[in-house]
């Protein structure tokens, strides 16, 4: 059975070489944590411009996707890659936008994937990390609140998967930086609970056609 592996709360850093905040700095916590539609009350979310929101409210990485890493030389512990959640029973590969995960009362709904910055490079320490994650496209899932809940390490997960148009978060990845995105893709990506930012960007290309 799926499990939740770990918990894991920002603390406040600085990027290194700078003086400004970053909450990617996660450690894993113990006992009950409370979840709410914006997520967990006491983490340190420094950038809410792309962070952060009713949409992207829970941050979850597999640990199948940790193994991937382990495999490129990469040491892993929860809470590297800054996710909220450390979940084992599935991976990027096959995570697709509106699956769910159940912990408890607590459901979740996967909204998109994580998209590499120049702050998850600095955390790493390798100036070419957002070029390797990218090209692994194993981002782990944004995911919104559908029932808040409290939670805490070692609990089961139950994963419901999609039942509509299944788009991976590993395949809307494959579009970052692209300049014209199918228009089929974009169709069937508004068939499922994306985030709304996303959603209103592809409506907005979509309505250029007419």
């Amino acid at each position: 059975m799926a499990q939740l592996l770990s918990v894991n709360v920002g603390v406040p850093r600085n990027i290194p070489g700078t003086q400004t905040l970053t909450g990617i700095y996660k450690l894993p916590v113990e006992g009950p944590v409370a979840i709410t539609r914006e997520g967990i009350a006491t983490d340190i979310i420094a950038d809410r411009r792309h962070h952060g929101g009713a949409d992207q409210a829970i941050y979850v990485y597999f640990q199948e996707d940790y193994i991937f890493w382990e495999g490129q030389g990469i040491a892993t512990e929860p809470g590297l890659f800054g996710e909220n959640f450390t979940l084992s029973g599935t991976d990027s590969l096959t995570c697709a936008i509106g699956d769910r995960f159940t912990i408890g009362e607590l459901v979740l709904e996967v909204t998109y994937y994580r998209k590499p910055c120049r702050t998850f490079s600095a955390r790493m320490g390798n100036p070419a990390w957002v070029k390797s994650f990218q090209k692994a496209r194993r981002s782990g899932a944004y995911c919104r609140v559908i029932t808040p809940g409290t939670v805490q390490a070692g609990m089961g997960v139950t994963i419901t998967p999609y039942s509509g148009e299944r788009i991976t978060t590993a395949e809307i990845m494959g579009y970052d930086g692209v300049a014209l995105i199918p228009d089929d893709f974009m169709r069937r990506a508004l068939t499922t609970p994306l985030r709304e930012k996303t959603r209103e960007t592809y409506e907005t290309n979509l309505n250029r056609l007419f």
